[in-house]
């Protein structure tokens, strides 16, 4: 069962589409369930997130989550963005069902793959940011689901 939050937001997702000239896009996928996230961030010269906009193609979770995270990073610092979890994403949602927790790693990983794009084209480092994975299960073949 869905709560109110996700509902509202798949069924009126925030902050839909594209970004012309994106300060950084990152894409993120989920092969096992088929999700594709994509964000892009328009982000100033004192790195601070302006607008972000996102596409994804998936279930209900994943249009929900995207679209709390990009709620939930514009008009924050570059820094702070860093700081947007998949945990906060579900706490901010009222919760996701234990199947559908992924979508939120998904949202968590789109933020940061955006953010690695931005430090790419700027030549910059921001501090905690890794280098994406294009699939949230890359490296984890052997490893269990834990649904």
């Amino acid at each position: 069962m869905y709560s109110a939050k996700v509902m509202d937001h798949f069924e009126h997702p925030r902050n839909v589409g594209e970004i012309e000239d994106a300060s950084g896009v990152g894409t993120v996928g989920n092969a096992k369930c088929g999700d594709i996230m994509r964000i892009y961030l328009d982000i100033d010269e004192n790195q601070i997130i302006k607008d972000v906009k996102f596409k994804t193609f998936g279930c209900g979770a994943a249009v929900a989550t995207s679209s709390m995270a990009t709620e939930m990073v514009k008009g924050k610092t570059v820094q702070e963005a860093m700081e947007v979890t998949n945990k906060a994403v579900m706490e901010a949602l009222d919760g996701l069902p234990p199947v559908k927790v992924h979508c939120s790693l998904l949202a968590e990983e789109a933020i940061h793959a955006a953010l690695w794009d931005y430090a790419q084209k700027k030549g910059i480092t921001i501090e905690g940011l890794q280098k994406p994975k294009s699939d949230i299960h890359e490296g984890e073949e052997d490893e269990a689901e834990e649904y």
